[in-house]
C-alpha cells in the first residue's frame, strides 16, 4: 500500500507540479533572443513536444521500475526517471518563456505511458531494458530533429535540448550495457508510430 501512495503522488507530481532541477538549465546563461510571434509559437510547439515526451518517459520509467525484476535494472530506470525529471523542469521553464503551455493532454499520455512500461517490465527485464533502449534511441532521434526546426536565432531552447540528447543517448548506451535485448522491427515500428501521434496533437494542443 505504501508503494502505491508513492507512486500515485509521483504520477501527480510529474503531472501537475512544476519539476526541479538539481543540475543548472542548460540555457543559464544563454541570452534571449528577438523571436518574431511565429518563431515563438513554432519553438514552443517543438518545447512543448519536448516536454510531453518526458512526461511519458517518466510514466514509462514508473512502471518498468515497479516490474523489473533485477536491482540494477530498477537503479538504472530509477535514475534515468531522475534526468527526465531534470529535463521536466528545463523545458517547463522554457514553455513559460516563450509564453506558452504544457500539453493539456499530459494526464491521457502519462497514463498511456505507464500502462506500457508496466507491461514491458512484466516480460522480463532483457526486454524491458530493450524497450527502455529503443525509446532512448528513438527520443535521441527526435531531439536530433528538433535541433534543425528550430529558429536560428533561439540558442536557449538548443542549449536544454542538446543537453536532453547527450542525455538519452548515454540512458541508451546503459540500457545496451546492462544487457538489453534487441526489439522486434514490429515493435519498434509501432513505437515510432505511437511517438508521431503524441508529436502532433502535442505541437497542438
Amino acid at each position: 500500500m505504501d508503494q502505491l501512495i508513492t507512486e500515485f503522488d509521483r504520477a501527480l507530481r510529474t503531472v501537475f507540479a512544476p519539476a526541479a532541477s538539481l543540475r543548472p538549465h542548460p540555457d543559464a546563461q544563454v541570452a534571449e533572443a528577438e523571436l518574431s510571434p511565429a518563431e515563438k509559437r513554432h519553438a514552443a510547439g517543438l518545447m512543448r513536444v519536448n516536454h510531453c515526451g518526458e512526461v511519458c518517459a517518466q510514466a514509462l520509467y514508473q512502471g518498468q521500475a515497479l516490474t523489473a525484476r533485477d536491482p540494477a535494472t530498477r537503479e538504472a530506470l530509477r535514475q534515468a526517471a531522475q534526468e527526465e525529471t531534470e529535463h521536466l523542469a528545463w523545458t517547463e521553464r522554457r514553455l513559460q518563456e516563450l509564453g506558452s503551455h504544457k500539453s493539456l493532454l499530459n494526464p491521457l499520455w502519462y497514463a498511456g505511458s505507464l500502462a506500457m512500461g508496466v507491461g514491458a517490465g512484466l516480460i522480463g527485464d532483457r526486454w524491458n531494458l530493450g524497450f527502455l533502449a529503443e525509446t532512448e534511441r528513438q527520443v535521441s532521434a527526435h531531439l536530433d530533429s528538433h535541433l534543425g526546426l528550430l529558429p536560428d536565432a533561439d540558442a536557449k531552447s538548443r542549449a536544454v535540448v542538446t543537453q536532453m540528447h547527450a542525455d538519452e543517448t548515454a540512458h541508451a548506451a546503459t540500457a545496451v550495457e546492462l544487457g538489453a535485448a534487441e526489439l522486434p522491427a514490429p515493435v519498434k515500428t509501432a513505437m515510432r508510430a505511437m511517438s508521431q501521434v503524441m508529436t502532433t496533437l502535442a505541437y497542438r494542443v
